[in-house]
């Protein structure tokens, strides 16, 4: 069994970094500094912002789909992150160093099972999820915070 995952295409981002601060505050988003080398995960690189970076956070609707399991929540996108990252059988950056919630949903877009990942276990614990033949695809999510870092599909398939 592989899996695949992939960071945010970057094209639409790529023009917000050009808007004002106001124009931002009226879309529902903020332009921001990173202050450290960690706590501000891109969704297109999939690694964190090193500090003095620049970077966008905006709400992103990361299950956009017809069940109750709909959801959206904030993202950081850096200004730098040219090139949606892939990653095919391995983890990326963003997931080495969290606790993370992954939630395993069938094709329809119900959960179906859910696990918490501590810091280097993702690789094993999502492989344990697709063990599972109802869950079509995995979303990692930080425990803590709560918020939306990547999908991991099975065999590559997917958004």
């Amino acid at each position: 069994m592989t899996y695949k995952i992939a960071g945010l295409d970057p094209t639409p981002y790529a023009p917000l970094f050009s808007a004002s601060d106001t124009e931002l505050r009226k879309a529902g988003a903020d332009r921001l500094i990173s202050t450290s080398d960690t706590g501000f995960p891109c969704r297109i690189s999939l690694t964190d912002a090193v500090a003095g970076e620049e970077l966008l956070l905006l709400h992103y609707v990361h299950h956009d789909v017809a069940s109750p399991f709909r959801g959206g929540y904030a993202i950081y996108v850096r200004k730098d992150a040219a090139a949606s990252a892939s990653f095919t059988d391995e983890m990326p950056p963003i997931f080495a160093s969290r606790t993370l919630g992954l939630r395993g949903y069938n094709a329809d877009g119900y959960l179906t099972d859910a696990r918490l990942a501590l810091p280097g276990e993702a690789d094993h614990v999502a492989r344990a999820l697709f063990d599972n033949p109802d869950v079509a695809y995995i979303h990692a999510h930080n425990a803590s915070y709560g918020c939306f870092l990547a999908q991991i599909d099975r065999d590559g398939e997917g958004e």
